[in-house]
């Protein structure tokens, strides 16, 4: 098998340079993709500086693959060559532990994510195992997909996994990279959508995008006035948070769930849980089958992020881009790497 070319940093917040590497035999289980989009995430960032503690290097980002499957390993399952497919945030799951079994593959404990121990999706190439190289609907472009298969799952998961209504009214905690899908799913979803910002620059971009009202968290009472009333929150930021106020604006049986990684410890107060058996959750990506349903329905409603566009080979200058905090609303890579 030839060399797969890529863009790889040999330290800690380091500039990626053109890196080749042998990929070996393809495994059993593998699948080989031919990669024509990647999306950078936050995550990425995170990852190229250590900030999880778990990057090995040379470290090649990129978990939002969209491409073509060029070859598939003999146990490979449901694929075939020329298929178009994306890659997320997982490339591996044992498939036979209670997680995998009950169809969580995403919490399998030995699960490997797709550049934590492994050579991401900066590349002309990338392997993954075949059950998390999803089939794409045609309806789908290459270019705009990938970030549907990290931060898209992520926001999509809890209105798929709790089992919430078109009646029901959504919070949606900041209108970034994950807040813009979060409010258009929900509002294909049929829900009343409620955006939470601390900007009122953003409050046209939020309505646009399927909010159908917009408050502004820095105003005295914003949260005071919706007491009682939202069924569900999803929390993309991360810093701290008003969380008894946050608590205070759920109605009975209302969850906070939270997807982004705050760092501080959150003060929850126990009556703010108790009294109207309120919930605080979480939860990482999707399973693959959440990301098929999410796929599906993105296809079907005309979900998609707003993206910019980038060579992979000025894939600093979009690292840079996304660090100053200019990225509206997600980076994509597009691959110009010679075969």
């Amino acid at each position: 098998m030839s060399q797969i070319h890529a863009y790889a940093a040999t330290n800690a917040k380091g500039t990626l340079e053109p890196y080749s590497y042998d990929p070996g035999d393809l495994g059993p289980e593998e699948v080989e993709i031919q990669v024509s989009h990647c999306g950078i995430c936050h995550s990425d960032l995170s990852m190229l500086d250590n900030d999880w503690g778990m990057t090995g290097y040379p470290f090649v980002p990129g978990h939002e693959v969209t491409g073509t499957v060029v070859a598939l390993g003999e146990q490979a399952k449901g694929l075939k060559i020329g298929q178009r497919v994306g890659v997320g945030w997982s490339a591996y799951s044992c498939l036979s532990c209670p997680q995998c079994i009950s169809g969580h593959h995403n919490l399998c404990a030995t699960s490997q994510g797709t550049i934590v121990g492994r050579h991401g999706g900066f590349a002309d190439r990338v392997r993954v195992q075949w059950l998390w190289a999803r089939p794409l609907p045609e309806a789908l472009s290459f270019e705009k997909t990938g970030p549907l298969l990290c931060g898209g799952v992520t926001v999509f998961t809890p209105l798929l996994a709790y089992g919430v209504s078109p009646t029901s009214r959504v919070g949606v905690i900041g209108i970034g990279g994950l807040g813009h899908m979060a409010l258009q799913f929900a509002n294909k979803w049929g829900c009343e959508v409620h955006a939470f910002t601390t900007s009122d620059s953003k409050e046209a971009e939020a309505k646009q995008m399927g909010a159908h009202f917009v408050h502004n968290t820095k105003k005295p009472d914003a949260l005071k006035k919706l007491a009682g009333s939202l069924d569900l929150i999803i929390s993309t930021i991360n810093v701290p948070q008003d969380i008894p106020g946050l608590l205070n604006t759920l109605a009975p049986l209302g969850r906070l769930h939270v997807v982004g990684a705050v760092l501080e410890p959150m003060q929850v107060p126990a009556l703010g849980l108790i009294f109207g058996q309120k919930s605080i959750t979480g939860s990482p990506t999707g399973s693959p089958s959440a990301l098929d349903y999410m796929l599906d329905f993105s296809a079907r409603h005309g979900v998609a992020p707003v993206t910019e566009l980038f060579p992979m080979s000025k894939v600093n200058d979009a690292l840079e881009h996304l660090r100053s905090g200019k990225a509206r609303y997600r980076i994509v890579l597009e691959n110009d790497l010679a075969a």
